[in-house]
């Protein structure tokens, strides 16, 4: 699939200068962070060296004194207490915090994990009947709840009381809870807005510590959790998410809980995991549970005590992760399959299949649209109802495509890039229809073309040990604090490519008027072997990384795209 390169443009010389000799960097590092908004010393010093002391008052956040009061009351009462999560990796790391914290000095507290495909998503009808039979008066649900108006209503007639901890985007009205945290509220003054489900379940045991002399060290132990989540949950890595995800990956990398350690040896890795180490090698195992079996085991291993706990849970749930991938990837064919035999002008992918497994049509969402670049949902039967995935396309409010079509939707929820829904099977059709008009009408074609943004044309001479360490210390890398991805342009290749297992490529790149050569290597780029055994010139866009063989270091060219002379138009 043919890329689009969007230049960032580079920041006004002047500003590039001042900003250059005040943190000593060269002028393309000086411009990038310009472009992300750091254009002092003093953002600089905040950005490369975060510290928890800017962490926002939790108090700032609407409803917290609510919150907090009402889990006093319960405990000072001995109230039995219900800890209530979603069962993808945000809700189930919500749920070990919040469960770890409060058990950690209180007896009466349990939690409760969704069945994925008995119950669904969000807050269920069964999960608030079995509160009720057990005698919990107090449900604190976390990444979800913030448009289950009638279920936690239900909750309350039932003499429940409801805690919720959302960072979905909330409905017109607000449900009848006796607290409702979600920074995204119109009316919550709370700076930073793009927290994970995770993050406003952190924000609540800070605030519980505050208020009960409890030392924040103890609140700091769950970073670790938090981390994962911000990581797997794909939201912003700015503001407060990032100096939380920087502070996480330290404790993951030094210090981890025996069920994250087990992860983290399951995964194979053997460097320090960064955020997309986190969402590859960790993230997919955590969800595995809750796709294939229940996500409760997800939940146990993240609780684990010992390492022999952890790692007999861990086995468990790496078994589910294979198995997910062999699922996914045969419905993934067939998805494939059936969109190549549609009409070509849709602007939007609807696919149904009674047959397919809930629990991976999200990742065949994201895998439909790496072929076929257009707002996807991927739908299944649950439960009688047609189910299911959507994702879209960057630029793109999928969520916002869904609503114009709510009408005939039962139940709706997510994000800008992704969310879920159900409706009646006999009206697929019809959502279909709607769905492909609305977005027909409302994307642009530019909207439809995959991009790659480009922070910067550098020479091979910039690429030195230097400035990739500074590079580096940009981490932790993310959504609006992306990797920085460069050009170099009149490339040729010294000696011959390598064709790695048929569909990888590898070689050494030299510049026209440079005696510098360096290692490229680029996964699913084997289709230009023969272009590149001809000796043809190319640009090139690529991030940079370190690459560690046989304990010896060196920097080599991570390629994300390939030019030829010819087809410099693109």
């Amino acid at each position: 699939m043919e890329k689009k390169w969007v230049y960032t443009e580079r920041s006004e010389e002047g500003a590039i200068s001042t900003l250059s000799e005040a943190i000593n960097i060269n002028s393309v590092l000086a411009s990038i962070l310009i472009q992300r908004g750091v254009d002092s010393f003093e953002k600089a010093k905040t950005y490369f060296r975060p510290t928890l002391d800017q962490l926002h008052d939790p108090f700032l956040m609407k409803d917290m004194d609510a919150a907090v009061d009402r889990i006093q009351e319960a405990i000072f009462n001995e109230e039995q207490i219900l800890v209530y999560g979603d069962y993808d990796v945000d809700g189930t790391t919500s749920v070990a915090l919040m469960y770890h914290f409060l058990s950690s000095f209180y007896d009466k507290v349990a939690f409760y994990i969704p069945d994925r495909y008995k119950e669904g998503y969000g807050v269920s009808a069964q999960g608030i009947d079995w509160a009720s039979e057990q005698g919990y008066s107090l449900m604190i649900s976390l990444d979800c709840g913030i448009k289950a108006n009638e279920l936690v209503q239900k909750a309350k007639d039932k003499g429940i009381d409801f805690i919720i901890c959302d960072h979905h985007t909330p409905g017109d009205e607000l449900p009848n809870a006796t607290a409702v945290l979600d920074p995204k509220r119109r009316d919550c003054p709370y700076p930073y807005k793009e927290l994970s489900g995770c993050g406003v379940g952190f924000k609540l045991i800070q605030a519980f510590a505050e208020n009960n002399d409890i030392p924040l060290e103890k609140v700091f132990e769950y970073l670790d959790l938090l981390a994962i989540s911000i990581a797997s949950d794909i939201v912003p890595i700015t503001g407060e998410n990032r100096t939380l995800a920087f502070y996480g990956l330290q404790k993951i990398n030094a210090e981890p809980r025996p069920g994250i350690r087990a992860l983290i040896e399951l995964s194979g890795k053997k460097s320090d995991l960064d955020i997309s180490g986190v969402v590859f090698g960790l993230g997919p195992r955590i969800n595995a549970a809750g796709r294939i079996a229940h996500a409760k085991g997800a939940v146990d291993l993240l609780l684990s005590k010992t390492m022999e706990e952890a790692n007999d849970l861990g086995k468990k749930i790496n078994e589910n992760n294979h198995e997910r991938r062999e699922v996914d990837q045969s419905i993934t064919v067939e998805a494939l399959e059936l969109i190549e035999s549609e009409n070509p002008a849709l602007k939007s992918t609807v696919l149904f299949q009674k047959h397919w497994h809930k629990g991976v049509i999200g990742i065949v969402a994201s895998r439909c649209i790496e072929q076929y670049y257009r707002p996807t949902v991927i739908l299944t039967e649950s439960g009688g109802k047609a189910t299911g995935s959507a994702r879209s396309v960057e630029g793109y409010n999928v969520y916002r495509a869904i609503s114009a079509c709510e009408d005939v939707i039962d139940q709706y929820g997510g994000h800008m890039y992704a969310a879920g829904l159900t409706m009646p099977v006999d009206r697929v059709d019809v959502f279909k229809r709607r769905f492909e008009k609305f977005v027909s009408s409302t994307i642009t074609e530019d909207q439809l073309i995959p991009k790659i943004n480009i922070d910067a044309v550098v020479s091979l001479e910039d690429i030195t040990t230097k400035f990739y360490k500074i590079l580096k210390q940009m981490s932790p890398f993310g959504p609006e604090n992306m990797t920085p991805v460069f050009v170099l342009h009149n490339l040729r290749i010294k000696g011959a490519p390598l064709l790695l297992k048929e569909k990888h490529l590898k070689f050494k790149a030299t510049q026209e008027g440079s005696t510098k050569s360096i290692d490229c290597i680029g996964f699913g780029f084997g289709h230009f072997h023969e272009k590149m055994s001809n000796g043809e010139e190319f640009s090139m866009a690529f991030s940079i990384e370190e690459n560690d063989f046989r304990n010896v270091k060196s920097l080599q060219l991570f390629i994300k795209d390939i030019k030829f002379v010819e087809d410099q138009s693109r």
